[in-house]
């Protein structure tokens, strides 16, 4: 895994795609810096507690714009029913943020977003996270919101952190009967948006011993769902203290999740 040359004609396109993205999301078009010292790579912020959700909202980072300028885009958190804990892991978040923030220049937002399917702020995300244990659920008014978001050019990734997969399986194909999860190769883009990931997705956490899989459903052939499953990106966004990762394993689990998001924001909506 290493980070593609500085002036990658590859890069250079993602730049571009990312800066008219990010205008067309409502962002700030970014100054793209794609040298990175080990000093840089082994950065990270603390994030907030539980309770520091901003619901609907970006939260401290809004302040990086002036009233005249656009707020920064940032990812958001889904909150959904059916009793599992979307809350986990509240410290992932806002280290991610900080990692794309010094890593690639793209601008975002100090903090999380937290929406639900049907909050009329889901569309001023261009990427929504979702993750949990347990039990996930979406009535058919929220799988309507949802749809309408994806397909109207928006991205959800949803971590599995160990207990969600059977329902949240269930609830794709509810969402989308005639659309199966594929699985991803390891040569699909996502794995090199910005960082090479020739082997696909990193294992990070330890459940069950399987290897981790990552799965996409796609729309008129642009990937707007990501699953990651038996890895647990989450627990390595975390403050290192919080699961004693080893520093080797969180720096892949950002990595990853810094491809995450500048695949999604580098994809042509619709």
């Amino acid at each position: 895994m290493s980070i593609r040359p500085p002036f990658s004609a590859g890069l250079a396109v993602i730049a571009l795609a990312v800066t008219a993205t990010l205008a067309g999301w409502g962002g700030v078009a970014p100054s793209l810096d794609f040298g990175e010292s080990d000093a840089e790579a082994s950065e990270r912020s603390r994030g907030p507690a539980a309770s520091d959700f901003v619901p609907a909202s970006f939260g401290e980072g809004a302040a990086l714009a002036s009233p005249s300028s656009p707020v920064p885009p940032t990812v958001a958190r889904l909150q959904y029913g059916g009793g599992g804990d979307w809350y986990a892991n509240p410290s992932s978040l806002p280290n991610l943020l900080e990692a794309i923030r010094t890593r690639t220049g793209i601008p975002v937002a100090a903090r999380e977003g937290v929406v639900t399917p049907l909050d009329p702020a889901l569309p001023d995300y261009p990427l929504v996270h979702m993750t949990g244990h347990g039990n996930v659920a979406f009535n058919a008014e929220e799988r309507n919101g949802l749809r309408s978001y994806l397909e109207g050019g928006g991205f959800l990734h949803a971590d599995d952190n160990y207990g969600m997969d059977e329902a949240f399986r269930r609830e794709m194909e509810r969402l989308y009967p005639d659309r199966p999860m594929v699985e991803l190769p390891p040569e699909h883009p996502i794995f090199s948006a910005f960082y090479e990931f020739p082997e696909g997705l990193p294992k990070i956490h330890e459940h069950d011993g399987m290897p981790p899989q990552a799965f996409g459903i796609f729309h008129e052939g642009r990937l707007m769902v990501l699953y990651t499953y038996e890895t647990d990106l989450g627990n390595g966004w975390e403050d290192p203290e919080v699961h004693d990762n080893p520093e080797d394993v969180r720096e892949e689990a950002l990595r990853m999740g810094v491809n995450i998001f500048v695949y999604a924001l580098s994809q042509k909506a619709p």
